[in-house]
């Protein structure tokens, strides 16, 4: 049952007007809870703001969806692996889960691996509860890729289910292939740049091919990873260059990223990408000469 429109219009109109401002104020109350506020609620709305549980409840609904989106891609190719299982524990630390969250993190990752698992309906209610907001919705996509080809190459199977997440989540399978091939090149350019000059120097000498035959990370290589994280071309100018960093940074900075609704324990992931955003961009632009 909707109130809130009554008690604001209550209040509302018995400060201004007293005993018969107080019953207009409910009248048009009554209107917006019978007629507007449901829909309100949906985009974001006031509703949002009527309860001191909203923000623990949302966090909650996050990290099951997380972890149990997680545990179904794990079991859709017949068998969950110890490596997948470790993989979850770990994105459970890097977010600094603890205590009962972390078990009820486990709890979700179990209950995705079951075969009736309704991931659809589970999605379908994550989107309804972040408002729709894509920019969360993306974060959310790109931290089940990390998970997913974190040490391993996707399998038909997991693609197929992680095609079936983005579109529930209303991102097309172009936009899927983006983020896989996003954060391969994030994974190799961040391991790359931890490397030392020195030791990068000896790889460029021995390197015989792109990458290298003995698994080298070339000069060439890390800038053409550097443009496939900012999404894109080689022949693009630096207006476009700028716009398309600007675009991405606004999008997983972490600052944004907490006013919009992200657990703080999932903060430090959009951190870490949105370094390797601000390298690759540093990287082309002294590429380009800008």
């Amino acid at each position: 049952m909707q109130i809130w429109g009554k008690v604001v219009g209550v209040l509302l109109g018995f400060m201004f007007g007293r005993v018969a401002g107080a019953v207009l104020g409910l009248i048009v109350g009554h209107i917006f809870d019978t007629t507007y506020s449901k829909d309100f609620s949906q985009r974001g709305g006031f509703a949002r703001f009527f309860t001191t549980s909203g923000e623990i409840q949302q966090q909650a609904v996050f990290f099951h969806s997380l972890f149990s989106a997680l545990g179904h891609i794990a079991k859709s190719d017949g068998i969950v692996s110890q490596e997948e299982i470790q993989v979850a524990s770990t994105l459970m630390d890097e977010m600094s889960l603890t205590g009962d969250t972390r078990l009820e993190a486990q709890q979700a990752f179990r209950d995705g691996k079951q075969r009736d698992f309704a991931i659809v309906d589970m999605l379908q209610q994550f989107k309804e509860q972040c408002h729709g907001r894509r920019d969360v919705l993306q974060i959310y996509l790109e931290i089940l890729i990390q998970a997913s080809c974190a040490h391993k190459t996707l399998s038909t199977a997991q693609y197929t289910l992680l095609e079936k997440i983005a579109k529930t989540l209303g991102f097309r399978r172009v936009e899927l292939d983006f983020l896989i091939i996003t954060f391969e090149a994030e994974q190799r350019f961040r391991t790359g740049r931890s490397q030392t000059n020195n030791q990068r120097r000896q790889q460029g000498r021995q390197q015989q091919s792109q990458y290298g035959g003995s698994g080298s990370y070339s000069a060439k290589a890390e800038l053409e990873d550097a443009y496939k994280i900012l999404g894109i071309e080689q022949e693009d100018d630096s207006k476009v260059i700028k716009k398309a960093y600007r675009k991405q940074m606004s999008l997983h900075h972490p600052d944004k990223m907490a006013s919009k609704g992200l657990p703080a324990q999932a903060l430090e992931l959009a951190k870490q990408k949105s370094q390797a955003i601000q390298g690759a961009y540093e990287l082309v632009r002294k590429q380009k000469h800008f």
